[in-house]
């Protein structure tokens, strides 16, 4: 969740480290990595194993410990979110399950040896994990399986005292939704039906972020948490 996550977490005292997957990509991470005083920006490719293994080891290094990870990684070629479901290509499928749901598995593998006091771990899902949306196709797909990750890895690590939660924010323009189709659609459908006739904003959800991410949340695991302003419990007439 573009800024407002790390903003959030920062104004409660978090020390925080950031990741990037290219250079196109870090002229975007960097600047707001540093205006929030980061001790670590480091590349990070969440379709190679040994691109993780090592942002963790360099965090154990420096750090030797976590208090949590946030899990902010999705992505489906552009082409298979325009295409009907049934047309989505095995590599496309492949593609998006890997780097929507396993990096959550990959990097949960990683992190859980410096969760020394338990600790907290959360990603970011949608509707379309558990619904059929309009031109969300093969991304829906990997959210529900993200979201089963949750409840398998909440289960597991559990008795380490290690959280493991998911946030299910409304539609926000950011340039993850930048590649779905109809886009602006979806923000008229929060303002005509939603409960609070709006859609949610950055902030809204990186507050929720810092509870789950905190001991406020200490008896809470294996949720997806909607931050969707109702959107989830109505039915458009």
């Amino acid at each position: 969740m573009p800024g407002a996550l790390p903003n959030n977490s920062r104004r409660q005292g978090a020390t925080l480290a950031f990741t990037y997957l290219n250079e196109a990509l870090e002229k975007r991470v960097r600047p707001l990595a540093e205006s929030l005083d980061a001790e670590m920006i480091l590349p990070c490719n969440v379709s190679n194993d040994q691109e993780i293994e090592a942002v963790f080891d360099e965090v154990k290094k420096q750090w030797g410990e976590l208090d949590f990870v946030v899990h902010a990684v999705a992505y489906a070629d552009r082409e298979d979110l325009k295409k009907p479901y049934s047309q989505t290509s095995r590599e496309g499928f492949a593609l998006a399950m890997d780097i929507s749901a396993y990096s959550m598995v990959a990097i949960t593998r990683c992190a859980e040896p410096l969760l020394k006091e338990g600790g907290s771990i959360v990603t970011m899902t949608y509707l379309g994990a558990t619904r059929a949306v309009p031109n969300y196709n093969v991304m829906g797909v990997a959210k529900a399986a993200l979201e089963a990750s949750v409840r398998y890895l909440a289960a597991e690590l559990g008795e380490k005292g290690i959280r493991v939660n998911a946030i299910s924010a409304g539609p926000i323009r950011t340039l993850a939704a930048s590649g779905i189709a109809n886009f602006r659609s979806k923000i008229k459908l929060m303002d005509d039906y939603a409960p609070l006739r709006r859609t949610v904003t950055q902030e809204e959800v990186g507050k929720s972020a810092v509870y789950f991410l905190s001991d406020l949340s200490s008896g809470v695991t294996g949720e997806v948490h909607l931050v969707d302003a109702g959107f989830n419990f109505v039915v458009s007439a």
